[in-house]
């Protein structure tokens, strides 16, 4: 055309690009760009080719209007795009050549092939068909069937999460009638001593109300409201009048450090909560990456529940005056033990420590022993523990907690290694932790067992232990919490027989050989005949009120006390927790999810900074703790969080410049 209007692009000055196989481009220099699509490859080529082929015809008709002068002379511009868009089709040009011949390639190729196909027998190709149509018959057949079962499975699992509650509901009344069958006694923490074959949980732990819960969808975020709807029950705090005030209940805790330890913390808030609400989407998942309401805590991190296995320090004390280190290993198995009967009625979960919070019990003066724990990772959540003692002793452990939700229970595995050297002997002792089961979630009172096996090695002598925690059962008539235990030397040979409860006791009982009719030599276990009995350890009685008070012991009354002097990181100062212990359990949960925001922001700070470091090439540590430091044990091979000093001097100095702002 020799004259322009609205929507067209002059083919003389016109760029034809080709974008991919199909796609091609018409463009004027930006004010007019046609995007346009072939069906096949071969189609645009045809489209390309005339299109150059109507651009040279323009272009060569702009010159001849040039020569004659009916049209305005070619600018300077316009001649050197001339001679861009001829080199360009000479370009095309040779693409259309090359396209030519891989056209006839592959005609000849397909025509060979067709002239293979003529040749068949016809039998041959009507079978290949039949057996085609027969399997795509028999695909649609099955997938019928396959989308039927999918339905199905999908309909199961909705009705199996609609009878799962009442399946729980009968589960506990066959467990109640079971338990009306058979004698298995059970003493509550106030009459410790009434019975020693008892069960837990006891037929009167069970009441008709559990059967009446009423469950409800949790949902999708547990993010807690403004209002958590708490509301007072009738008080099931034996004791306790509901017209004590709450400045009457709280006013021991804000005591002076220089005073005798507290006895007593606040009692707890008689809150209805319902915790099927909350877990029943929680089924299979590892419960430290799930945020949980302070409702389910009891107001302890988890760095002081660590530190509480130092409540029976004393038997490593007794350890470590033992001349036989046979008989020193059976202290250390008693302590071992120990650690577990703070659990048999806390139900209550600690709080997860926030990342470098630290927990230190300083108790030179009274007991002898000092004690420092640091949260030297968040995911998985790991803690780092090191106590020492002027007895002659030293206790650390690295212990990383995983959980899963099953259901009906919970599982609580423990991993890492905890090591206990005698500094007078040089014996190393190390052991690791058995499985923790917190049962009936659903419905029916919250009752705690442990299972699995010890062992504990002297890697310096090659003794060992092995203690096995006897799961509870229904059916057995067996004391419950049952452990036994066996002291061997290097050899295999069996020295000592232990047998206890991990709640109540442990009784030592030494083994002597006799010689069998045959010659042989076999062992007589006389752990029956009283005068070879020696008890280990026995439980100390909770305190006045202690189903009240979490059910805590003297030592865990005292770990959350405030005390002058702690680092800032330290858990007694954590706010939420304090807000908890003090029964304002809603702002606790704000605060709560306050102080997890300020984490987040923390870690993904760090993972900014680590890319940056990676891009230019410079090192940079993620998170490195501030007390501990990994290092590789001697004798277990194992890499862990060892301490690596200057915190008591920084106590000292009151210098905590290095601590990082947490709370």
């Amino acid at each position: 055309m020799r004259h322009t209007c609205r929507g067209t692009i002059n083919l003389a000055t016109a760029n034809i690009t080709v974008e991919d196989s199909c796609n091609f481009i018409i463009s004027n220099g930006g004010a007019q760009t046609y995007h346009l699509k072939a069906s096949s490859e071969v189609e645009r080529q045809r489209w390309v080719t005339a299109l150059e082929l109507a651009k040279a015809k323009a272009v060569k008709m702009l010159a001849e209007s040039d020569e004659s002068g009916d049209e305005e002379s070619v600018s300077q511009t316009d001649k050197t795009e001339l001679q861009n868009t001829l080199r360009t089709l000479s370009s095309k040009v040779e693409d259309l050549s090359t396209c030519n011949d891989l056209i006839a390639k592959h005609g000849t190729a397909l025509q060979r092939s067709l002239s293979e196909l003529e040749t068949l027998k016809l039998p041959t190709s009507n079978a290949m068909i039949n057996a085609c149509r027969d399997f795509l018959m028999l695909a649609q057949t099955h997938s019928k069937k396959w989308q039927k079962s999918l339905q199905y499975e999908r309909d199961q699992r909705i009705r199996l999460e609609e009878t799962l509650e009442q399946l729980a509901k009968q589960h506990n009344h066959l467990e109640r009638a079971f338990r009306g069958a058979t004698v298995l006694p059970a003493s509550a923490p106030g009459s410790m001593d009434a019975s020693k074959d008892r069960c837990y949980p006891s037929k009167g732990d069970l009441s008709d109300e559990d059967d009446d819960n009423e469950f409800f969808d949790a949902p999708e975020n547990i993010a807690m409201p403004e209002n958590m709807g708490h509301k007072r029950t009738g008080s099931n705090i034996s004791g306790a009048s509901s017209d004590i005030s709450l400045d009457e209940q709280y006013k021991h805790q804000l005591e002076d450090t220089k005073k005798e330890k507290r006895t007593r913390i606040p009692y707890k808030p008689n809150y209805s909560l319902n915790l099927w609400s909350i877990m029943k989407n929680c089924i299979g998942k590892e419960l430290s990456k799930i945020p949980m309401p302070v409702n389910f805590n009891e107001p302890l991190s988890m760095l002081q529940r660590l530190t509480e296995d130092l409540e029976y320090h004393e038997l490593l004390d007794r350890a470590a005056t033992c001349e036989s280190s046979l008989e020193q290993l059976c202290y250390v198995a008693a302590f071992t033990v120990s650690s577990y009967s703070t659990t048999v009625f806390r139900t209550s979960k600690p709080f997860n420590p926030l990342l470098g919070e630290t927990f230190e019990l300083d108790r030179l003066e009274e007991n002898g022993y000092r004690s420092l724990c640091e949260q030297v990772s968040h995911h998985p959540p790991a803690a780092a523990h090191h106590a020492e003692s002027k007895h002659g002793w030293t206790l650390r452990q690295e212990i990383k907690i995983t959980s899963k939700f099953r259901g009906k229970y919970l599982s609580i595995m423990p991993l890492g290694t905890i090591h206990c050297i005698f500094h007078a002997t040089g014996n190393h002792y190390t052991w690791k932790k058995v499985t923790t089961t917190v049962h009936n979630i659903i419905v029916g009172k919250l009752w705690i067992d442990q299972s699995g096996e010890i062992e504990i090695l002297n890697h310096k002598t090659s003794e060992r232990c092995i203690l096995k925690f006897v799961p509870y059962s229904y059916f057995s008539r067996d004391v419950a919490r049952k452990v036994t235990g066996e002291v061997l030397d290097s050899l295999g040979k069996v020295h000592f027989v232990l047998l206890g409860t991990w709640d109540e006791k442990m009784d030592c009982f030494r083994v002597t050989a006799t010689s069998m009719e045959n010659g042989s030599e076999s062992r007589q276990r006389t752990h029956e005949a009283e005068d070879s009995r020696v008890l280990l350890w026995k439980r100390n009685p909770l305190p006045k009120n202690a189903e009240n008070m979490y059910y805590f012991s003297e030592l865990a009354l005292t770990l959350n006390a405030l005390e002058s002097g702690t680092a800032p990181t330290d858990s007694r100062l954590r706010p939420d927790q304090r807000l908890m212990e003090n029964g304002r359990w809603d702002e606790a949960n704000a605060e709560k999810q306050r102080l997890e925001e300020k984490q987040r922001i923390s870690r993904k700070r760090r993972e900014a900074e680590a890319m940056k470091a990676t891009e230019e090439g410079t090192p940079y540590d993620l998170y490195k703790a501030l007390w501990f430091e990994r290092k590789k044990d001697p004798d277990t091979k194992e890499v862990a969080h060892v301490y690596k000093g200057g915190y008591w001097e920084s106590k000292e100095k009151q210098d905590w410049s290095m601590c990082p702002d947490i709370f």
